[in-house]
Formats: structure tokens, sequence, C-alpha cells
């Protein structure tokens, strides 16, 4: 099929696919009568906004999402709970906290005088999110396979395809898309994780082409290990034979639905809901190998890579920040804004095991999104690279809140 024609088959697809959409009202969960999506909190609500991570940091994260809207336009509507706010509005937000940081300690006092403050209320009517962790993993692969690297990861293969159905009509198919791939004159869902990992299909010539849908960057030591970096969504490689150490960011997924291995542990009694954790789930792959492709293959959400510079690196294409920088779903959380986060963190004792959770507040950007954080009601910290990251975002599965704060005068009025 020439170039001219396959697009006009791709449009065509696009066209059908969306005349055979049913109406639908923008995506809110179903919210209780008594309280909205979006709600103002009274000064008798406020958290203490005491932040237990350092300045630089914060003013790292902040300059992050100030330089990335300098980028874009400051007009352009974020989500907010359930309504739509200009850009323009978090930027005046951000620069004014960041003014007054300056100036002296920003107490609650400073903030209730200087912000209006609203929390996103989950569909059960708790006013608390969920709170996860996420880290950057450091994994043993190579550039080249062999006997102990046979484990592939993949760019973006050749023939994947992306219809952005809010292009076609935006109230209905707001932040939608299809990803897949032409089979004839059909368009069809991608290749699943275990189409990929089982049967190799990328590194098979394509339909159009003679060459490989996609060429591995590198081969990884570990099953497991590739596993998780997929689930984290980038890393480091340390390379063999030298060390040297290279970083992939995302680059794409194949548009599946992405599966809890955890929730599937649980359900069949290999590990209880109160052990689970990003580790539990690892010492249960890899004390039982031959079960490994099963549960795995589950998830059928699968991301791609490409090399990256810097990282690791949110969906706002800015590098994220350890302790600062949270993933949520857009839809509901404005991309690059400042927040309060309260929630808890584990303490380990002496004998590398979590003796207790301690109860933190801290000031965070919006600065990523998942697969996995869908739904007004998740929040997913980043937590930093390596081992130390993964300790305190491998158990996290806690409760929290989230309070989003707007300088005075910049919202409409009816909120209030």
């Amino acid at each position: 099929m020439g170039i001219k024609r396959r697009s006009a088959v791709f449009w065509l697809i696009c066209l059908l696919v969306l005349t055979g959409c049913p109406s639908k009202p923008p995506q809110t969960p179903q919210q209780s009568s008594e309280r909205p999506l979006l709600e103002r909190i009274s000064a008798a609500e406020l958290p203490d906004f005491q932040d237990d991570g350092s300045a630089e940091s914060l003013r790292l994260a902040m300059e992050k999402s100030l330089s990335w809207y300098t980028k874009n336009s400051q007009e352009k509507p974020v989500s907010l709970g359930n309504i739509s706010v200009p850009s323009k509005v978090f930027v005046e937000s951000i620069k004014h906290f960041a003014a007054l940081a300056d100036s002296g300690p920003i107490t609650a006092d400073v903030l209730w005088k200087n912000f209006d403050i609203f929390r996103i209320v989950p569909p059960d009517n708790s006013g608390r999110m969920f709170v996860t962790g996420y880290y950057e993993p450091v994994v043993e692969g190579s550039l080249k396979p062999g006997a102990e690297f046979r484990w592939p990861i993949y760019p973006v293969p050749s023939d994947l395809l992306v219809i952005e159905l809010g292009r076609f009509d935006s109230n209905k198919f707001h932040g939608e898309r299809l990803v897949g791939r032409l089979e004839g004159k059909y368009f069809v869902p991608y290749y699943s994780r275990a189409e990929i990992d089982g049967k190799s299909v990328l590194e098979k010539p394509g339909a159009q082409s003679a060459t490989p849908l996609a060429k591995p960057l590198a081969w990884l030591k570990d099953p497991v290990d590739c596993f998780f970096l997929h689930i984290q969504g980038s890393g480091v490689i340390r390379l063999s034979p030298d060390g040297l150490q290279m970083r992939v960011g995302y680059a794409g997924a194949n548009g599946r639905p992405y599966y809890s291995i955890g929730k599937d542990l649980i359900e069949r009694g290999a590990v209880s809901r109160e052990e689970m954790s990003l580790q539990a789930i690892r010492n249960y792959l890899q004390l039982h190998p031959e079960s490994q492709d099963e549960i795995m293959w589950k998830n059928e959400s699968y991301v791609f890579f490409k090399w990256v510079s810097q990282g690791p690196v949110g969906s706002l294409d800015t590098v994220l920040t350890a302790g600062r920088s949270i993933a949520t779903d857009p839809r509901f959380h404005p991309l690059g804004a400042l927040a309060f986060m309260v929630s808890e963190k584990p303490v380990y004792d002496s004998s590398g095991k979590i003796g207790s959770w301690e109860r933190f507040g801290r000031w965070v950007l919006n600065q990523d999104a998942g697969g996995a954080i869908k739904g007004p009601g998740r929040i997913d910290l980043f937590c930093g690279t390596g081992e130390a990251g993964e300790r305190i975002a491998g158990p996290m599965k806690q409760q929290g809140e989230l309070y989003y704060v707007i300088k005075k005068g910049l919202i409409r009025e009816e909120l209030h």
C-alpha cells in the first residue's frame, strides 16, 4: 500500500470509529449530590502546611513547572476537578507563592490571606486520596544480546498508529485516543505483552516493509527487571561490561489496558493485601520463575522507550524532582500546578523492615501522568532513583489529601 493510500485509509478509519462511537458526556465520575467534585475549604479545615522537604528541591520543581508553562499557551484551559481553568491561573499562583517564600515562612495564616484553597473530592465522598509511589529503577543490561542478556526493550514500532479523538470532537472525546495498527483495511488494537515478549512479533518484518517493526534498544539481564522498567516508565541501564550508565525514558505505549498483577497475586492468595508492595511482587516472581510469563502477560499494557540524556522525564517533558513531582489524572488535576499533599511514608527499623508509618506534609508539583493513575482520587509520588527510591515507593499505598492553592482573585467567583 502506498503512503497516500495508507494515509487515506487511516483517516477513513478514524471517521468510521468516530461515527460508530455513542455520544457521551465528558468523563467525570459519579458524584454525591451533597458535595461537588471540586470543593473550596474553610479556614477550620486547613492543614498545618508544614513541609518536610528542602527549600531547594521545592524551588527547583517550581522552576520546572514555570519553564513548561512558558513553552505552552497560558490561555489553554486545564482541568481542576470538574471545571476548566486557564493555565495562567496556576502560573501566577506559583510565582506569587515563590515570592512569598522568599520573604519568610509560608504559614497557614499567610496562605489563607493570599490564596483560595481547594481540594478535589474523590467519588467516594470521603475527601481522601489514594497515594502510591514510583521510582526510577537501575537495571543491568547490554547493547548486545547474549546468554545473560535476553530480554529486549524496544523503541516505538514503525507500524504503531495513534488516533487523537479529541481532534474530531473535543466535547465528546476530550483527551481520548486510540492506539493500534492497520491489519489490511482494518484498524485493530496493537500487539499485547504476550505477543511482543512471547512471540517476538516486533522483530519480524512488517506488512509494508522488509525490516523489523522495531530493533531493540538494549537487552536486560532479568525479565522481572524488564517488567518493572515498563511499570515505572523510565530507568537507568547499567551496561555490561564496563558499567556505563545510560537512561531510557518513556516514548509511547501499546494502548492496551493496564492490569495490576498485585491485585492478581492477592486474589490467588500468593501475597496478602497487608503485605502487598512492589518488593513483594518482585520477590514472588523471582521465587516462581515458572509462573512469571503467565502472571506478567496478564498486564497487556506495554511501554516503548527512547534514550534520554537526563531523567526521569515526566509527561510535561521536564525532569522530575524526587519527593516533589507527582503523577495524577490530567482529566481532573491541572498539569504543572502547585499543591500541598498530606500522607504517610514508611520508617524502616534496624533490621530493614518497616517499623512504622510517619505522617508527612509536602508541597508538590503536578508534573506527570501514568497508565495506572486514573480518576480524581489517585496520586503517585516520584520517590527517586535506585534502591533508595524503591524503599519509599514500593510499599506506599496510603490514604492522603491534596490541596491546590490559587492566588486570590484569579478564579471564578461562583466557586467561592
